[in-house]
């Protein structure tokens, strides 16, 4: 096996066993099939459009949370949830994939971590069902053994039990299971669940830089993972 991470973190390091990698920010830019799904669910709600930005900002925390910010940010009430809802399970199925592009280094970056010969998770909030059919839409299902959404189980990150359950589910112990994501959402869920964490310079982190985020590991490209 290569050695990894060598000029980044302590020789104390365990080596790793398995891998956990976000979707959303961290393999997809998805910002934009966010911002198209979102203003088809205002317009359908007579609500007026949603502002990029604060897709950008706002995206992370799970698609439940996302709905209920940008019905707040309209001053709409919270009692159109439930159709909102609906509205945007319908307009992403359609969508899925549209507006969005696989960052440059993944693929790379993918390849190079399936060659480890490690076993290697998807673990987004994205619904499990959009995160698998996204994969599947940009080519990059067949790299992963588990892919786990944010319905797969009772909390989402930032708390640690999706990530221990997926260490669970990849026979991997949490202190050599690197997660790679792209905000502090990912980085707290790491930090709490014993995981050691890399983060992608080039996610989306709620605006704030990523560097103020304490990590094991900071890239530019994921390909970069294994330098």
């Amino acid at each position: 096996m290569r050695t990894l991470f060598l000029n980044s973190i302590s020789l104390h390091q365990p080596s790793p066993t398995a891998f956990m990698l976000d979707l959303d920010g961290t393999l997809v830019d998805t910002l934009g099939d966010f911002v198209a799904v979102l203003n088809r669910v205002m317009a359908d709600l007579s609500l007026p459009a949603v502002a990029r930005d604060f897709v950008e900002h706002t995206i992370g925390q799970g698609s439940e949370h996302l709905i209920r910010s940008v019905l707040a940010e309209a001053g709409a009430p919270q009692a159109l949830y439930g159709e909102a809802w609906a509205l945007y399970q319908r307009h992403y199925e359609v969508l899925n994939g549209e507006h969005a592009d696989v960052f440059p280094g993944v693929i790379e970056g993918l390849q190079a971590l399936r060659a480890l010969g490690l076993p290697m998770a998807c673990l987004t909030n994205k619904p499990a069902a959009f995160a698998r059919e996204l994969l599947k839409r940009k080519g990059l299902d067949g790299f992963f053994d588990r892919v786990f959404g944010g319905d797969d189980f009772e909390r989402k990150k930032p708390d640690p039990l999706p990530l221990l359950k997926t260490c669970e589910a990849l026979g991997s112990a949490p202190a050599t299971t690197w997660m790679v994501g792209d905000s502090s959402n990912d980085a707290r869920a790491a930090h709490a669940a014993g995981c050691p964490i890399a983060l992608v310079t080039y996610g989306y982190n709620h605006g704030r830089p990523i560097r103020e985020v304490p990590a094991e590991r900071y890239i530019d490209r994921l390909d970069q993972l294994l330098d």
